[in-house]
C-alpha cells in the first residue's frame, strides 16, 4: 500500500483530510478513488491503515481502520553529523541514511570543508533534504523522517553530552590497525540509546578538530580497514549498526 507522511494534528479522529498533494498523487498518479486503502504516517512511529472515502480534485478524506506501531526503526537513535562535502553527496546521504535508519542529520563546516554554505540559502538548503529525506522514508517504510539542522562546530561539540557515546570517523586510526572500538560501542549500545556519528569531509577532519573533540568525549574508530569516501563512511556505519542491533 502507498504510504504518506502527514501533519501529526491531521489524526484527531478517525476521519482524515488529505492535503492536495496526497490527493493529486492518489487522484491523477495512482487513478486511485473512494475505497483506495494506503497508510498515513504521524511521523512519531505509528501507521494507520485507511481508506479513501471521498476524493475530489483537490480535497479527500480517509477512514483509519487500523492504528499499528510499525516495527521499522532502528532499536537506537542515530544521528550523523555530516561535514560539509563537495557537490550533491549530502543528498546523496541524506537519502540513502534515511533508508537505513538514520534519525536526524546535522550538517557543518569543518576547518577542511571546501563547500560553503551561504547563511541566506540554509533555509532553502535544509527545506531540499527534508523533501528528500521524506521522500526516502516513504518508499524505505519508515516510520519517521528523520530531521535534519545546520550547525557550526562549536554548537556540535555542545550536544555531545545528550548521546551515550559519540563515534569519530577518524582515518588515522584505521591506517594504524585499529578495529575494535566501532565495535565496542556497538556492544554497550542499548534499546533506546543515543549515537551520534561525526563523519568528515573528502579531506578528512584537521587534527586540531579531532582532538578538541576527543577531550570532549569522542571515540576515534575506524570503519574497517579500508578508507572511505566521505558519502560511504555513514552508510556503512548505519549498515553496520543495523548489523549488529537488528540481525545479529
Amino acid at each position: 500500500m502507498q504510504r504518506y507522511f502527514l501533519q501529526r494534528e491531521a489524526f484527531g479522529s478517525d476521519l482524515v483530510e488529505l492535503p492536495a498533494d496526497v490527493v493529486h498523487h492518489i487522484g491523477t498518479v495512482l487513478r486511485g478513488g473512494p475505497g483506495y486503502q494506503l497508510v498515513l504516517l504521524d511521523g512519531t512511529g505509528f501507521e494507520y491503515v485507511a481508506e479513501v472515502v471521498t476524493l475530489d480534485k483537490k480535497s479527500g478524506t480517509a477512514r483509519v481502520v487500523e492504528k499499528r506501531e510499525a516495527t521499522t526503526e532502528l532499536p537506537v537513535d542515530v544521528t550523523l553529523a555530516y561535514a560539509l562535502p563537495k557537490g550533491d553527496k549530502v543528498e546523496l546521504v541524506a537519502q540513502k541514511g534515511t533508508e537505513l535508519g538514520m534519525h536526524h542529520l546535522l550538517v557543518f563546516e569543518s576547518k577542511r570543508s571546501v563547500a560553503k554554505w551561504d547563511a541566506k540559502k540554509v533555509p532553502k538548503k535544509l527545506e531540499r533534504l527534508q523533501k528528500i529525506m521524506q521522500e526516502a522514508a516513504e518508499q524505505s517504510y519508515r516510520a519517521v523522517v528523520p530531521t535534519c539542522a545546520y550547525l557550526t562546530p562549536k554548537e556540535l561539540t555542545a550536544r555531545f553530552n545528550a548521546y551515550d557515546a559519540v563515534v569519530l570517523a577518524y582515518e588515522e586510526v584505521a591506517k594504524h590497525g585499529e578495529g575494535s572500538a566501532f565495535a565496542t560501542v556497538l556492544t554497550a549500545a542499548r534499546p533506546g540509546s543515543k549515537l551520534l556519528l561525526l563523519v568528515g569531509p573528502e579531506g578528512g577532519f584537521d587534527e586540531a578538530e579531532v582532538a578538541g573533540w576527543i577531550e570532549a568525549g569522542a571515540v576515534p574508530c575506524a570503519f574497517g580497514p579500508r578508507i572511505l569516501r566521505s558519502e560511504t563512511a555513514p552508510l556503512y556505519a548505519l549498515s553496520a549498526i543495523s548489523y549488529a542491533l537488528e540481525l545479529n
